[in-house]
């Protein structure tokens, strides 16, 4: 999943690839977060009175939850001191809280927050029983949160933890590593690949871990020279692609055994990695960056990706030359409106890319004549009716 980290009660980044909005020009003054679910199907935004769930594409508001309800529906028992413990409808208001974390599953009924006025505790929302149904506290801020069907994963500074996912959460794996403010962590909700991906405790490197096998070692993927700054594993769990804080250079990875698989190269000047998603066949790579644009990469047909003119002429032989000449380049990039940080994925429609971006905006892009040309546009945060 990617997402939009806003400064909403805590700094940082979100899971897997994140935007922070500190000194950020045009963030929402209301958006404090937003995130795909795991087959881009939907996006959730957190926001300083509650959260609220989209349908991708088409663009269609679904479900609204201020917080205000959302407290007044938590039973005497659920604490001592309910008034200390949850903030009252009258700071909400004053947007001294918000929903700072929100991870969907899929479209089931149980989503994941993490509230500003309480970064240590994570909380599973219940949408059809419509209250929390279960709490997690933790000694730092939680950085990121994944969820498959069995698991719930949470990720801090410095630690990963791995949870069931039950009525009362059971502590299953403990994984230390190095300091982590973006939350890097990706989780494969695939029933055949249950992989978990995380940063090594050495620079640039990956760890694959696999819940279905937990005896099994390790897979260490040797990525990058320097820090990460972005990963992410495909739906199926079969693929890898990661991004150091250079951000010019993508490199995918078999999930498997860790093989190289290719490189691909968004620009030349450095740059934030904001998220990277696959296609629904994993034929297709984007990318989103604090440059403004989103790059698009066929991994299916890697001829249909550019090369810089002197390697592409045919008459250089490719071995002998440095490798940025050798790089395969993206076969079209998407300029976003005032250069806003925004997520990226694929859409439902064929050949088409969505953004959501930190002003509120929404963006559907539809590939025509060799180009990508804007189709929709739409505020999200404004749309009153729920369907």
């Amino acid at each position: 999943m990617n997402v939009l980290d806003l400064p909403a009660g805590r700094s940082g980044g979100g899971g897997g690839g994140s935007v922070s909005g500190s000194g950020t020009g045009g963030a929402h003054p209301r958006l404090c977060y937003a995130g795909f679910n795991q087959d881009s199907g939907c996006f959730v935004a957190g926001t300083r009175d509650g959260f609220r769930i989209y349908n991708a594409d088409p663009l269609r508001q679904k479900s609204v939850h201020p917080l205000p309800a959302m407290m007044s529906l938590i039973p005497p028992s659920n604490t001592a001191s309910p008034a200390a413990a949850w903030p009252t409808a009258a700071t909400a208001e004053a947007g001294a809280v918000g929903v700072i974390l929100a991870e969907m599953l899929f479209r089931c009924n149980y989503v994941a927050l993490v509230l500003a006025d309480r970064p240590r505790s994570v909380k599973i929302w219940d949408d059809l029983k419509m209250r929390f149904v279960a709490d997690l506290e933790f000694n730092s801020p939680v950085k990121a949160v994944k969820l498959r069907r069995d698991r719930i994963v949470v990720v801090t500074p410095e630690i990963i933890k791995v949870f069931t996912f039950t009525s009362a959460p059971q502590s299953l794996h403990v994984f230390e590593t190095p300091p982590n403010p973006r939350g890097l962590c990706s989780l494969s909700p695939s029933s055949e690949n249950s992989l978990l991906a995380f940063p090594a405790l050495e620079n640039g490197q990956v760890r694959l871990f696999d819940l279905a096998e937990p005896e099994k070692p390790m897979a260490i993927v040797v990525a990058h020279s320097t820090r990460l700054c972005y990963l992410m594993l495909n739906v199926q769990g079969t693929k890898l692609a990661t991004a150091s804080e250079k951000g010019t250079l993508i490199r995918v990875f078999n999930a498997s055994n860790g093989e190289f698989i290719t490189e691909l190269r968004r620009g030349t000047q450095p740059a934030t990695i904001y998220s990277i998603n696959f296609s629904s066949d994993s034929s297709l790579l984007c990318a989103s960056s604090s440059h403004g644009t989103i790059h698009v990469f066929s991994l299916a047909d890697p001829k249909r990706n550019k090369q810089s003119s002197l390697a592409s002429s045919g008459f250089v032989n490719l071995s002998i030359l440095p490798k940025y000449f050798a790089s395969e380049w993206s076969f079209s990039r998407i300029e976003i409106p005032g250069a806003t940080p925004c997520i990226c994925a694929f859409g439902a429609t064929p050949n088409s890319i969505l953004a959501v971006c930190a002003d509120g905006s929404y963006h559907k892009f539809l590939f025509e004549k060799n180009n990508f040309t804007r189709d929709v546009y739409q505020q999200f945060l404004e749309l009153t009716e729920v369907s």
